[in-house]
Formats: structure tokens, C-alpha cells, sequence
């Protein structure tokens, strides 16, 4: 209504099992008209339950990998079925980029609470268990730092294709950049994978932040954007949008 124009990139939520079915089926109606869909899981705590408030609560990390306990039957039934619908995507022919345990050095969540030690056991056993042992070749992993950023969260090179950061502070965005790239490297494609203001291209441009992507938040993120920035944005030479993205 704001730009005239569609996002290229699409974000969606596998967070409630109730309505996965209808988001898998929006990702792929988008990739198919041309978009680029991704996803995320806010991935309720073992034993506690599906939800956003569920996400946030604190078990004992380390019980997910001790046989036997309600912890890790927990885990391995999550991962299973949320594995199931990503084969529904692999069946259509879609690709995703795949952005699990999101904000995972906030600490916010129960996958990072535990530091960074069992962060990476986590990360590499659900990387292991859906590309191996699952097959699931149409996931783009994307490793989504919070603003936060600790190095000893990083599970390794092998386990993950893009990498980046995010806030929603916009002062924060070219440092934390910057701050990633030294960190990884300045050979990976590097998202601001979530944000709550939309970057500025001609900043970007002067300051040497190349953005591959990013997904502005919804709901008052979106409605309470200041108009003519969107407009300025999304209708920036440097910005590709949904109807530039034709037989990509």
C-alpha cells in the first residue's frame, strides 16, 4: 500500500504446530511467484511446551542429550516433526532459508541460556540429524546471531552458509556488520536477518555494509515505519523487490 511494491524476501514462523501446514503452504505459493521465503522456528523448551513464552523458558540444556529423560525424548520429537514439514518443502521443490535458535547469544532463549558449549551441541545435532540423516538439501542455514555477539556460540564453519546479525537499533546495524564479518570472515553472504528498522542503501553504500538481505519485523514495525523511508527503500536502485525477481 506504502511502496507499491512486495518484498522479495518473505519471513515465516513454524511456531505453532497448529499452523504449519498454512505457512508451508504460503512458502511455497511465494516461491513460486518469484520470492525467496524464510524461516525461522521459535522452538518452545523441551518438556514446556510450543509457543513465544514457552521459547523464553530455562531448562537444563544438558538433559537433552542424556538418554532416557523427558528432555531429550522432548527434543527428539521436536526435531522430527518439525523435520517433517521441511521435507514437505523439499517435496515441492523448495528452497528455504533455514534460521533455527534465532537470537541464540541474547540469551533470552532457553537454547542459548545454557552458554555456548551446549549452543553448539544443539545447533550441530539438529544440522546433523536434518541434512544427514533426514536429507534435507533445500535448507540454507543461516547462523542469526543476536546483537550480541560471543564467539563461543560459533558451532563451525561446516554447519552453517550465511551468518549475520540482528537489532533493532539502527545505529547498531554497520557495526554489527562489520563486527561479523571480522568475526567469520568477509567470504559468507551476510543478512541482517531481523531488524525493526530497514537500513539505509546510500549509507550502506558509503560505509561498506552490503546487506544480501534483510526482514523487517512485523506488525508496528511495519505499520509504524516511517512512510517515506519505506517508499525511499524499497524503490532504491540498490533494493530488489518481489517484481525484480522474475525468472531468478
Amino acid at each position: 500500500e506504502v511502496t507499491g511494491k512486495y518484498p522479495a524476501v518473505r519471513g515465516h514462523d513454524l511456531i505453532h504446530e497448529g499452523s504449519n501446514a498454512r505457512e508451508v503452504e504460503l512458502l511455497t505459493e511465494w516461491y513460486r511467484r518469484g520470492g525467496i521465503p524464510t524461516l525461522m522456528w521459535h522452538w518452545g523448551a523441551p518438556t514446556k511446551g510450543e509457543g513465544y513464552e514457552q521459547s523464553k523458558m530455562t531448562i537444563d540444556v544438558a538433559r537433552c542429550f542424556e538418554e532416557g529423560t523427558p528432555e531429550y525424548k522432548a527434543m527428539w520429537a521436536d526435531l522430527d516433526r518439525v523435520a517433517g514439514w521441511l521435507e514437505k518443502l523439499k517435496e515441492a521443490k523448495v528452497p528455504v532459508l533455514w534460521r533455527p535458535m534465532h537470537e541464540f547469544d541474547g540469551r533470552w532463549f532457553w537454547y542459548g541460556k545454557g552458554g555456548g558449549e551446549l549452543f553448539v551441541r544443539l545447533w550441530q545435532t539438529m544440522y546433523d540429524y536434518f541434512t544427514r540423516e533426514r536429507k534435507l538439501n533445500n535448507l540454507i542455514w543461516v547462523l542469526p546471531h543476536s546483537g550480541n555477539l560471543d564467539e563461543s556460540y560459533n558451532p563451525g564453519r561446516e554447519y552453517y552458509d550465511m551468518v549475520g546479525p540482528d537489532t533493532y537499533s539502527k545505529n547498531e546495524q554497520g557495526r554489527l556488520y562489520h563486527a561479523i564479518v571480522e568475526m567469520h570472515g568477509d567470504d559468507l553472504l551476510v543478512p541482517l536477518h531481523e531488524c525493526g528498522t530497514l537500513p539505509d542503501p546510500d549509507e550502506c553504500k558509503q560505509h561498506g555494509t552490503v546487506w544480501m538481505w534483510w526482514m523487517l519485523w512485523h506488525t508496528s514495525h511495519v505499520t509504524g515505519h516511517d512512510k517515506g523511508e519505506l517508499k525511499r527503500i524499497y524503490n532504491h536502485p540498490d533494493v530488489l523487490t518481489l517484481d525484480e525477481m522474475e525468472d531468478w
